[in-house]
């Protein structure tokens, strides 16, 4: 239900742009971290029912986890009122967001990529450095690296996170 409002919304909102910059659009606006804030900023975690394990890691202050549980709220949206119902309450909670977008985001990896073909380099190589953390809200420190040109290291609550945490600090280095 997120992916298909905000993709509507997006078409809507920006229909004289290409495919490819709606997509990168689209992507910045339903990731797991932007589900997290979303459901920071409604005061989600005053509200969850963890064990005590789970308060004692830090789990209502896992982006893995308020993201998760932001999307079952849409969905129970969805499920107890209906698609129109589901819309609206994700286009209140994004609104900010879309409007935020004056152009369409470039994702680090893929700027790294490209940066990596434009200077005629091997593309960006990432290995896992470290994963620590109880299982439901882990953490991943990942290196990347272009080759002997340059390497960073970047954290996050998941693989993912954590190679774009990687990518955007070695795109930094690089632009300096």
């Amino acid at each position: 239900m997120l992916g298909l409002t905000i993709a509507e919304w997006l078409y809507d909102r920006f229909s004289k742009e290409p495919e490819g910059q709606l997509s990168k659009r689209l992507n910045a606006l339903v990731t797991g971290p932007v589900c997290a804030e979303v459901a920071r900023e409604l005061g989600v975690p005053a509200h969850l029912k963890l064990g005590k394990q789970a308060r004692d890691d830090g789990a209502a202050a896992s982006d893995n986890i308020l993201g998760d549980v932001m999307e079952a709220l849409i969905g129970a949206a969805f499920l107890d009122f209906g698609p129109e119902a589901a819309r609206s309450f994700v286009r209140r909670l994004w609104e900010g967001r879309i409007d935020g977008q004056r152009k369409a985001p470039q994702h680090p990896k893929s700027a790294l990529q490209e940066w990596a073909a434009a200077h005629n380099r091997r593309p960006p190589e990432y290995a896992v450095v470290d994963r620590s953390g109880p299982h439901h809200a882990p953490r991943f420190t990942i290196r990347v690296s272009l080759g002997k040109l340059a390497e960073a290291t970047g954290e996050g609550t998941s693989k993912h996170a954590a190679e774009t945490a990687a990518a955007a600090a070695l795109l930094a280095e690089l632009k300096k």
